[in-house]
């Protein structure tokens, strides 16, 4: 480990010095690269440089208690070196998950759909709830929130609703929401107090790049059509709505809530994008799966991810066995400690193949 991360300073300084070369400034394409390669590794190499700082703080320390006979200052030594290899093993532990292979979508933004699943109009009540709660979420992180297309139900609830988070690591923090959330309560239309189950699907998927999914035209069928809103009634009287098969996948992609023609259009297309980019990394990841699924991140659309019970208050995590009674704060956005328990656990994961 510590001949990688001395390869890895090796590179960073190489790095600093080409940020100070006057023929690289006059090149800004090729600068902002250097730069951006330069900030991925910079908390990296810091962490390594205290780590040998400490090495070297208990090297001393250990030559100190070697040569001094006062018994005081031998206790008072002991002491300082039982400090220093704590530090040291917990900056090694840090140095490791440094160390793991970054997920190349971390630092996108992310296109989140969210579909009432069972359940009928509670489902798509509960749809409604999950995407406040992430719209919560993305006003605490300042992220930007943009609708993408919505399908409202009369009850104020959601049969399917596509927003874009954008923001720094949005994908980073949100990957692990992909999956079926379930929810237990009594619905506000059941006289008889009686608990019922419904469930949503939230899929997560990284915003994609024009050049990283070409799309030939050809593939494609364009049909217009006009908005309806919830109930069926028209919203506006002209053929605004655009949806957009990609004949090769199948994939439909509905977009109505703007008025324009060439704005649904184009949120149409943001979105197959994305849906395509997810499609071939997930074919990829198949194929590259080993015999043991991670425990964390499976990003399988049909597992049971999380269970909302609001007689309990309680929110339970069934991939990490974490449950927690606070269930109001968490759909108000309050969602960190789920995400940073689930972020250890994947990095625990990792670890452990690694070490296999």
């Amino acid at each position: 480990m510590l001949e990688k991360l001395a390869g890895i300073e090796k590179k960073y300084e190489e790095l600093t010095r080409k940020l100070g070369d006057p023929e690289l400034l006059n090149d800004p394409q090729r600068y902002g690269q250097v730069a951006k390669q330069h900030a991925e590794l910079e908390e990296i190499v810091s962490k390594y440089r205290e780590y040998l700082r400490v090495e070297q703080e208990l090297q001393d320390a250990e030559q100190m208690l070697a040569d001094d006979p006062d018994p005081e200052m031998r206790e008072l030594i002991s002491e300082e070196i039982d400090d220093l290899q704590a530090t040291q093993e917990k900056l090694r532990q840090e140095l490791r998950v440094l160390l793991l292979p970054k997920d190349p979508n971390d630092d996108k933004n992310v296109i989140v759909e969210i579909r009432g699943g069972t359940g009928g109009e509670e489902a798509a009540l509960f749809a409604g709830d999950l995407f406040r709660m992430y719209s919560r979420y993305a006003e605490r992180q300042g992220w930007k929130i943009e609708l993408m297309s919505s399908n409202p139900t009369e009850l104020g609830g959601f049969k399917e609703v596509i927003f874009m988070l954008e923001g720094h690591g949005a994908y980073s923090k949100l990957k692990f929401e992909s999956g079926v959330h379930r929810v237990q309560r009594v619905p506000t239309t059941e006289s008889g107090g009686r608990i019922h189950t419904s469930t949503a699907t939230v899929a997560v998927l990284p915003e994609a790049e024009e050049v990283e999914v070409e799309i030939d035209p050809n593939d494609l069928r364009i049909d217009v059509f006009r908005s309806s809103g919830p109930g069926g009634q028209s919203v506006n009287t002209t053929d605004s709505a655009v949806r957009i098969t990609h004949l090769p996948t199948g994939i439909v992609v509905s977009c109505q809530d703007e008025k324009s023609q060439h704005k649904n259009r184009d949120k149409a297309m943001r979105i197959l994008r994305a849906r395509l980019l997810d499609k071939y990394q997930q074919e990829q990841q198949a194929e590259l799966a080993q015999a043991r699924k991670s425990q964390v991140g499976t990003g399988d659309r049909s597992e049971r991810i999380r269970t909302y019970n609001f007689p309990q208050g309680r929110v339970t995590d069934h991939r990490i066995n974490l449950t927690l009674y606070r269930i109001d704060a968490i759909l108000d956005g309050e969602i960190d400690e789920l995400i940073d328990a689930l972020q250890t656990a994947h990095q625990a994961e990792q670890l452990k193949a690694m070490e296999e």
